[in-house]
């Protein structure tokens, strides 16, 4: 759907000369962002993840974090670690880079479960506890994380439940041959992105997300949206289908989805279009269809919905 909202499609602009032809892929990142979720991109390396978190860092003027995921990686590299003070006769905590406002964490499926269970603990109550001391997570906290759909080997693929906290799953997917061609002629813009000057400041991203959540949603978006539940939960294909967080999310996208368009209410469309990345990741298939395509299948059943007039 087109972009209306003057700052978003400013930032759009600014970051397709880092992210060029990925229009889709920002639009649906900063969807995501400015509806208070977490991101999760599925795709092979050096196509640009690591180049959008830091861009959506550098110019919403947030701070910015990344963690490499790696099997010998431990929950308190990522949360923090309280460290004794021969001083003070006390210990400190020293935050982990969880404690910045965008977190990349690159390929999160070669973490183990108990680190993978720390952070996605941390995304959902937007806290953490160490050693009895409870901590805030800065606002706003938005992680990014990826992983390599291709590259299997020593990786703890994320649980059906850890998925569920994600609002979003997409993919960047490679440049068209013109895109590339450019990319090619102006080499690596790498260093010119951290030089890219905020548009806006961490007080307008939150009063961004506050108007976002304030679009209104008519009765006939929410039946449609239970609609599309009740078709996950009693699909014969899935043995389980969408979760009240689920629902809430493409809600919550929705609503977005119409404030960068330019409205204050919520139509069908905003709900439909985002489909393909919100619904997918969070239903489960019967072991018999785990052999065919997940997504297609998932998107023929909505497609049976019908679409409110």
């Amino acid at each position: 759907m087109e972009v209306k909202h003057p700052q978003i499609k400013r930032i759009i602009q600014e970051l397709s000369r880092f992210l060029q032809g990925k229009e889709e892929a920002l639009r649906l990142s900063l969807i995501t962002f400015f509806s208070r979720g977490h991101l999760l991109i599925e795709d092979l390396p050096g196509l640009g993840k690591t180049t959008l978190a830091i861009g959506l860092a550098r110019i919403t003027g947030l701070s910015f974090g990344r963690i490499q995921a790696t099997s010998d990686l431990l929950p308190s590299d990522i949360i923090g670690v309280s460290i004794y003070n021969k001083e003070t006769g006390k210990f400190e905590f020293h935050k982990g880079p969880i404690f910045n406002n965008i977190v990349l964490v690159d390929e999160i499926n070669r973490a183990t479960p108990k680190t993978q269970s720390a952070l996605l603990e941390a995304m959902g109550e937007k806290q953490i506890t160490v050693e009895g001391e409870t901590y805030k997570l800065p606002e706003p906290f938005f992680v990014i994380a990826t992983q390599n759909p291709v590259e299997q080997y020593g990786t703890f693929p994320l649980p059906e439940s850890q998925m569920d906290r994600f609002m979003m799953k997409i993919s960047i997917g490679y440049p068209s041959r013109e895109a590339e061609r450019e990319i090619l002629k102006g080499g690596s813009k790498r260093e010119e992105l951290y030089s890219i000057q905020p548009i806006m400041d961490r007080q307008q991203v939150l009063k961004m997300q506050e108007e976002a959540e304030k679009v209104y949603l008519s009765d006939k978006v929410i039946e449609y949206i239970l609609d599309i539940a009740e078709a996950t939960r009693s699909s014969k294909y899935f043995s389980a289908g969408l979760s009240i967080r689920g629902t809430l999310a493409i809600a919550k996208t929705g609503k977005t989805n119409a404030y960068f368009s330019g409205r204050d209410y919520v139509i069908p469309e905003d709900i439909k279009s985002l489909l393909p990345y919100t619904v997918p990741h969070r239903v489960v298939l019967h072991e018999i269809y785990e052999n065919t395509d997940h997504q297609e299948i998932v998107l023929s059943v909505l497609e049976k919905i019908p679409v409110p007039a």
